[in-house]
């Protein structure tokens, strides 16, 4: 689902992403884990067309993402690191807005259950500019997963919500692999990425220090925290 070679962005004398290699198989939960600063949204951006690399390939659903960014767009769900749906609309116009470009069928029945299901139909009238930090992020988590796609890409997917809420999602995205999605997350949460992830991949300065499964022997039984630190610190 995600192929990437020889990946490189650099602002100035930073190097943000450096020369990484990284590859998500179909029916994953795949976490990027890394400090603050580490390269985590960059590689998000880059994965989904928002910025161009300096160098490398990247491939989303078979794709070039140089190529045809806008296709790959079509084909992903995504939620940046940013909860930004537009000011001047309502929580379901923002929803209706979506299902639209996205030439979705039966819209207010799959925005109703967006709304139920993420416990947030008492705001679906309130513009965005108004909605508190939590409830953009469930308006964020809905859009992407509204038309059902393939692979969904998501930058700090549990920010903002309550623990009720957490759990939700969690509960979502582990139901949403096993009936054949892929979800590829980037988090800096450690204890999220034990609980859910199948695979996962540890960034660094720019640099990959890590690839691989959750039950890796390298990682074996010990604390998700103590292999981490081991390779960060």
């Amino acid at each position: 689902m995600i192929s990437v070679k020889n990946l490189s962005k650099h602002f100035g004398t930073t190097k943000a992403v450096d020369n990484v290699d990284l590859h998500v198989q179909k029916g994953e939960l795949f976490g990027l884990l890394g400090p603050n600063g580490s390269g985590k949204t960059t590689m998000i951006k880059m994965l989904t067309g928002q910025i161009r690399p300096g160098s490398g390939e990247i491939s989303v659903h078979g794709v070039d993402v140089l190529a045809k960014p806008l296709r790959v767009k079509e084909l992903t769900g995504i939620i940046p690191e940013q909860e930004n749906p537009p000011s001047f609309l309502t929580a379901e116009e923002y929803l209706h807005f979506v299902a639209k470009v996205r030439k979705l069928k039966d819209i207010e029945e799959q925005c109703d259950w967006w709304f139920s299901y993420l416990d947030f139909g008492e705001q679906k009238d309130v513009l965005c500019k108004d909605l508190s930090r939590g409830t953009r992020q469930k308006l964020m988590l809905s859009q992407a997963f509204l038309h059902g796609p393939d692979l969904v890409i998501i930058d700090e997917p549990l920010i903002n919500l309550d623990p009720l809420m957490q759990r939700r999602v969690k509960d979502f995205l582990k139901d949403y692999v096993k009936k054949g999605g892929t979800v590829f997350i980037s988090t800096h949460i450690l204890e999220i990425a034990r609980e859910i992830c199948t695979g996962m991949a540890i960034i660094y300065k720019g640099k990959l220090v890590f690839s691989g499964r959750m039950d890796d022997t390298a990682i074996g039984d010990r604390p998700l925290e103590e292999f981490f630190l081991e390779l960060v610190c």
